[in-house]
């Protein structure tokens, strides 16, 4: 499917207007973004020569080689980023790969899933896109937009990400006195995490693509002596996003930190588990030596005509047991 942005004026704003285009009907020349959403082959065609570009296909934006990604062809600026995105509700978010293609004043966007970002941007767009009428949006300013909005989500979901891991590292040294509660709490703090981990990595390695795709939109905007607004504009996005990478390598090690902790804490509930077989294993062994003494079938035993015989070995027993347990809880090893 292909949607086509024109901008329009209305109450003293540049507004930019979205609708679907039918494959039969012709794109109109003052189409200054078309956002291609699953496209097909003949939509692919149609683009293709309007523009006078080649529609990149889906495995051709899996590649991970930065040349493949960032390419200049026939006077079309190619850059593939990565922005996370849900497939549904009860999925995980994933990665999906755009295509952002800037040809003259026009700008193509060529996608397959449906980020947050995109619609929170057509939605601010179709509201506003400039200070005045004279204000017309380009496809360098709607990139730009675009790329702020990619950006503005991913500072939404660090921070939400950043909260359930404080959450969650409240929860892991909270003390529990039932043993059973204390495991099945870390073994679900472990899969937590796991999953904030894979999230939190995911959104860096989108940062990392956009980062590249806004250098080299800074170098060729220094090249070509864009207007200044765009550059600082450029600039300004750099920062945000640079220090959004830090923030979630902080976070990545805020994770790495309780995965170990959690870890530790699990090693310390076996090795109380083992602790306390070894130590009913301590105890029940001198009864056990000395039921096997008195259990043997010899003749000659003084004790088996006696008739204190059978209390005098459970006392010893008995006392063969609380021996060891005193023992042990005299040097705190309980």
């Amino acid at each position: 499917m292909i949607f086509i942005h024109q901008p329009v004026a209305g109450a003293g704003q540049t507004l930019l207007e979205r609708r679907s285009l039918e494959l039969q009907e012709a794109i109109p020349d003052d189409t200054v973004w078309l956002d291609m959403v699953r496209p097909t082959r003949e939509e692919d065609l149609k683009v293709e020569v309007f523009m006078g570009i080649s529609v990149p296909t889906r495995e051709e934006m899996k590649d991970i080689e930065p040349s493949e990604l960032l390419y200049v062809e026939d006077g079309a600026r190619y850059m593939t980023g990565r922005v996370l995105s849900k497939v549904s509700e009860s999925e995980e978010p994933g990665l999906a790969g755009i295509t952002f293609i800037l040809r003259g004043n026009r700008l193509v966007t060529v996608r397959y899933e449906e980020p947050q970002a995109f619609r929170m941007y057509t939605q601010r767009a179709g509201r506003s896109t400039g200070n005045g009428p004279s204000a017309v949006p380009s496809g360098e300013t709607i990139l730009a937009g675009l790329i702020e909005t990619v950006i503005d989500r991913a500072a939404d979901v660090l921070q939400l990400q950043g909260e359930r891991i404080d959450r969650l590292s409240g929860k892991i040294f909270e003390e529990k006195e039932d043993p059973s509660a204390r495991n099945t709490a870390l073994q679900d703090t472990l899969r937590a995490l796991g999953r904030h981990g894979d999230l939190i990595s995911k959104q860096r390695e989108s940062l990392v693509s956009m980062e590249r795709i806004l250098l080299s939109l800074s170098a060729t905007y220094r090249t070509a002596k864009a207007p200044r607004e765009l550059r600082e504009d450029v600039r300004s996005t750099l920062r945000d996003l640079q220090s959004l990478e830090e923030h979630a390598t902080f976070l990545s090690s805020k994770i790495q930190f309780l995965l170990d902790a959690t870890l530790g804490l699990v090693n310390l509930e076996q090795n109380n588990i083992i602790k306390l077989f070894s130590v009913m294993a301590v105890v029940f062994m001198p009864p056990t030596l000395i039921a096997s003494i008195y259990g043997m079938n010899f003749k000659a035993m003084p004790e088996l005509d006696w008739g204190f015989g059978y209390p005098m070995a459970i006392v010893m027993m008995v006392f063969a047991a609380v021996l060891p347990y005193v023992f042990f809880r005299w040097k705190r090893w309980l």
